[in-house]
């Protein structure tokens, strides 16, 4: 796997924060070495910094049926093909917002979603936005983790590189695990894309739950349309 560490610059306690070119890789090399990672995200009311314990890789153009980006470049994942390092937000299920961060070259899509976190600074806020719940579920899960860290999505296409957002990356990621990504169903679920990655044992991993398509009945007598892919 390559060094995260390549041409970056060192910060507090050995994490360092990366640049532009690091993420100009396929989201599946990327994907695991985020995993400890700070991510922080300032607003008016304060700010939120988050490890990162979870995240899932996806790629786009025809080689991953659960991305947004299998059948092409559209008007809603126009960001996955752009820059590297900047964030892909989305909204997804009619009330959740869903972060990734972009990867590979630009013109070519892949992200990573961020998955799964545990608050390290400004608990306060994020128990404010999330309510009465335990510390671990504070940002365990996607759109938990966005509404924990105040991520919106008028922030789709910003820089995970510069204010209000902020990376800084861990030179030995924590040890993990590697699975199938959650709720994925179709070509693009189980075994054979193991593209889920977290950080081995930690509390604030969400439950893994494969996804389950239930034949639905339609009042015409019509096949049902088959759902497009759920996640970045």
């Amino acid at each position: 796997m390559p060094s995260a560490a390549a041409s970056s610059d060192v910060v507090d306690a050995g994490r360092f924060a990366p640049d532009r070119d690091f993420f100009a890789r396929p989201a599946t090399e990327i994907a695991p070495l985020l995993l400890g990672a700070r991510l922080t995200h300032e607003s008016d009311a304060g700010k939120v910094v988050l490890r990162l314990t979870e995240v899932e890789a996806y790629l786009g153009d025809g080689a991953d049926p659960g991305s947004h980006a299998f059948r092409g470049r559209t008007r809603r994942n126009g960001v996955m093909y752009g820059p590297p390092g900047f964030v892909y937000v989305y909204f997804t299920y009619g009330m959740h917002v869903c972060a990734n961060i972009v990867c590979s070259p630009e013109g070519s899509a892949s992200a990573v979603l961020l998955r799964a976190a545990e608050v390290v600074e400004g608990e306060p806020l994020a128990q404010a936005r999330r309510g009465t719940v335990p510390p671990r579920d504070l940002a365990r899960g996607p759109a938990r983790l966005t509404v924990a860290a105040g991520i919106r999505l008028d922030e789709n296409g910003s820089d995970a590189l510069a204010p209000p957002f902020g990376l800084e990356l861990e030179p030995h990621p924590p040890a993990s695990l590697a699975g199938p990504r959650v709720g994925v169903s179709g070509d693009g679920g189980g075994e054979a894309y193991p593209w889920r990655f977290w950080v081995a044992g930690d509390p604030s991993v969400s439950v893994y739950r494969a996804a389950q398509r239930r034949p639905v009945t339609r009042r015409d007598g019509r096949a049902p349309r088959t759902p497009p892919p759920s996640r970045g």
